[in-house]
């Protein structure tokens, strides 16, 4: 059972949340919040799965909230086309994933176990975004090139650059999962990057694809 706390501002929100998880046989809401302060709070007490976490709340917003969270629970923002701004930051604070709040239900509720199961999962349209950031803010170190990246390897990279989780990349490229992990552990140790988000930027600063692609 995958155990969820939802924290947003809004209580309208909130409860379609809670139904549309509930309904699912392997997941249940096990709290909720309607600040930052509180989303911390519950989370420590409650020790969730995963923290679906809206930006913009009162006394504490949900990056600050997500960095305190780092090490407890696995946080999926669900943030608005206004909010992108906040993917960079939420990213360096620890977050795992991040979705539209015009994301169809179906989709979040996979976003949600993708994200429980260990992987990273950013929305396309947010990935965009979040290159425009990082290429936006100088004192980012380059990534390395991609000299010692195999074929396959390159092809792995795209396809997270584009948003895939790792269980689409296996879909895509008819391999097994454990084949896509493997492939991700060697592109980390070969770009020296320090997670799956520094991937879309090293496809991006590399040349692989394009902001426009």
């Amino acid at each position: 059972m995958i155990r969820v706390v939802i924290a947003d501002d809004q209580a309208l929100l909130r409860g379609s949340f809670r139904v549309l998880v509930d309904s699912e046989p392997d997941l249940a809401v096990v709290g909720e919040a309607a600040t930052g302060v509180e989303a911390v709070t519950v989370a420590l007490e409650l020790r969730p799965d995963v923290v679906l976490m809206d930006v913009r709340m009162p006394e504490m917003d949900g990056i600050e909230a997500a960095r305190r969270l780092r090490d407890v629970s696995r946080v999926l923002v669900v943030t608005m086309f206004d909010l992108d701004s906040y993917v960079y930051d939420a990213l360096r604070a620890g977050a795992s994933g991040f979705l539209l709040k015009d994301t169809p239900p179906a989709d979040l509720l996979a976003a949600i176990r993708v994200v429980a199961s260990g992987e990273a999962l950013l929305a396309p349209t947010v990935t965009r975004r979040l290159i425009e950031e990082f290429t936006r803010t100088p004192v980012l170190p380059r990534v390395k090139g991609l000299d010692g990246v195999t074929e396959r390897e390159r092809e792995v990279l795209m396809l997270i650059a584009r948003g895939l989780s790792n269980g689409e990349i296996a879909e895509y490229l008819q391999v097994s999962l454990a084949t896509v992990k493997t492939h991700i552990t060697r592109l980390l140790a070969k770009l020296e990057a320090r997670d799956r988000a520094q991937l879309v930027i090293a496809a991006y600063e590399s040349g692989l694809v394009s902001a426009a692609g």
